[in-house]
This record gives C-alpha cells, sequence and structure tokens, in this order.
C-alpha cells in the first residue's frame, strides 16, 4: 500500500480513537458494494402501493415519490447554505442554482401528470385519496420555511399584525396556507388540515425557530454590501424566486385544471380545499426576497401568467 494513504488512513482513525489495523481486517471480510445495494433499488422500488386496480394510478404514486426525492435535495442545498460558516457569492449562488434546477425539473415534469394519465381514470381512482392531498407535504412547506422569513408566509391578510416577535405559535396559525383548510370566521379547520398539524407542526415550528435566523433570505442579507450585489447571486436569488413562487405554482395550477376543471365544471380538491383560488400566485402573494423585486413586478406577482 502506498505509505502516504497508509499514514493518511492513520492519522484519520487516530483522530477518532480507532485501531486502524482492526479496520483494515475488517475488509478481509466485506462484500464489494454493487449498485443495487448502495442505491437500495429493491427497497426503493417496492414502495410503491396501489389503493386501486386502474393503472395509472401507479404513475400518480411514482411521480409524488420523485418529487419528494427532489424535494430532499433542495432542502440538503438549502442546509448547507444555512449551516456554512462563511458564505462568498459564489457557493451562495452554486447553491441556488442547484436548487434552482431542481424546481426546473420539478416544474416541467407536470407534463408527466398532465398528460401521462387518463382523465377518465384519474377522476375515478382520485376518489379513493380522499382526504390526503398534496398539500400535506411537510417537506414541501419546509422548503418554504428554509428558503424566507416567516412574516413572507403569512397570509397577505394578517402581515400587518404580526413580526419579528410574534410567537411562533401565533404566526403558524396565520401562515399563507392555513387558509385551505380553515374558517378565519370561527376558527374551524378541516380534518385535512387538522390531521397534518396532529403530525407536524411541533417539528415545523422547531424548524422555524431554526431557520428564524438562517433562512436563505436572511443569510443573503447579513453578507456584505459587495457580496449583496453581486449581481450573478441577484439573478441566482430571483430565478429561484420566481421558479418557485410562479413558474412551479403555475405548472401545479394547470395541471390540476386539465383534471379537475371539465366542460365548465370545476370539482372540488380531494382535501378539500377551494383549489383555484388557493393555488393561484396571484392570491398566495408569496414572495421570498420580496427586496429583490421593483414596485411594479411586487404589485403584478401572478398576474401575467
Amino acid at each position: 500500500m502506498n505509505e502516504e494513504i497508509t499514514k493518511q488512513l492513520k492519522e484519520k482513525f487516530d483522530n477518532i480513537g480507532q485501531d486502524l489495523d482492526v479496520h483494515l481486517q475488517g475488509l478481509l471480510y466485506s462484500k464489494p458494494i454493487n449498485y443495487w445495494d448502495y442505491i437500495q433499488t429493491d427497497a426503493l422500488l417496492d414502495l410503491q402501493t396501489q389503493r386501486t386496480v386502474l393503472p395509472d394510478e401507479m404513475v400518480f404514486i411514482m411521480y409524488h415519490q420523485i418529487n419528494e426525492l427532489l424535494f430532499k435535495m433542495i432542502l440538503w442545498e438549502i442546509d448547507q447554505v444555512a449551516t456554512a460558516e462563511s458564505l462568498t457569492a459564489d457557493f451562495f449562488s452554486t447553491k441556488l442554482m442547484r436548487v434552482s434546477r431542481y424546481f426546473d425539473m420539478l416544474t416541467s415534469s407536470f407534463e408527466i401528470m398532465r398528460l401521462g394519465m387518463d382523465v377518465e381514470q384519474y377522476n375515478k381512482f382520485r376518489n379513493t385519496l380522499t382526504p390526503a392531498s398534496g398539500f400535506q407535504s411537510a417537506q414541501y412547506r419546509k422548503i418554504e420555511i428554509s428558503s424566507t422569513e416567516l412574516i413572507n408566509l403569512i397570509d397577505n391578510r394578517f402581515r400587518a399584525t404580526i413580526d419579528r416577535d410574534t410567537p411562533f405559535e401565533h404566526a403558524f396559525e396565520h401562515l399563507y396556507w392555513q387558509a385551505a383548510g380553515k374558517d378565519y370566521k370561527t376558527g374551524k379547520k378541516s380534518y385535512l388540515l387538522t390531521v397534518f398539524e396532529e403530525r407536524y407542526k411541533e417539528e415545523f415550528i422547531r424548524f422555524a425557530k431554526f431557520y428564524n435566523t438562517n433562512n436563505l433570505w436572511t443569510k443573503f442579507k447579513e453578507l456584505p454590501e459587495a457580496v449583496r450585489t453581486n449581481q450573478d447571486l441577484v439573478n441566482a436569488m430571483r430565478h429561484y424566486d420566481y421558479t418557485v413562487n410562479i413558474k412551479w405554482v403555475m405548472a401545479h395550477y394547470n395541471t390540476a385544471n386539465h383534471y379537475l376543471n371539465i366542460d365548465g365544471k370545476t370539482t372540488e380538491a380531494t382535501g378539500g380545499s377551494e383549489w383555484v383560488k388557493y393555488m393561484h400566485p396571484k392570491y398566495q402573494r408569496r414572495i421570498f426576497f420580496p427586496e429583490l423585486w421593483s414596485k411594479q413586478e411586487l404589485d403584478e406577482w401572478g398576474e401575467n401568467v
């Protein structure tokens, strides 16, 4: 064995209090790695369980599982920005563009949903999914929370009453997506929202407390002015914001419209939300990095799409 490599290995295992010889002896009995074990192919391909006999339900299941894997990749990149000891424009831009490419892929992939499933089949098997909904993607909610300050995710109707000193519990009750399952006059929540919160609310609040000061927008604003004005970085921030909050949302909206708005009759979403109004960006008014857009761009957000 190369002496330099042996020296480096010894230093590595010494640093963690391990005996290099023991680990080398272990290699005598270990099996070579192969693709299917490394990727866990068998386990991955065993995760699709249909609720009906309709073939296109399998497309629906696998498509959403792929989405969740991409969401995990996005959160992986954001975490590296959030925990970086020092940020440079290049590092920040590189991570943002990676995330944007994942969302570009998510956006274009809606064609799989829009054109890859039979409408009649979809409108049969979707009835077995009620009250489940893509609304309940916890990873997507985490992407939002880790991308911007919580105030930018508050329902536009309540932002004037909430600031950075507002308790997380109170702010959580006024996040924009609460409107999909909550009657603000009575405070009553739908089953969709109730079970989602029972499963994830405490986790979301812990997550939000960390990202309160470590989200992408706060990290950006803390950079030196010379870095904040780097045009490549600014373009990367704007591209990410527009891709997530306009392009991806509209691709989702148009796909829902293809399946749920037939012959002028609009069908309710599986989770019971008013999807036509809830999903459209001009109603959501969700903008991660508001100060990077002009007043006109902000005023016309989601209007011309």
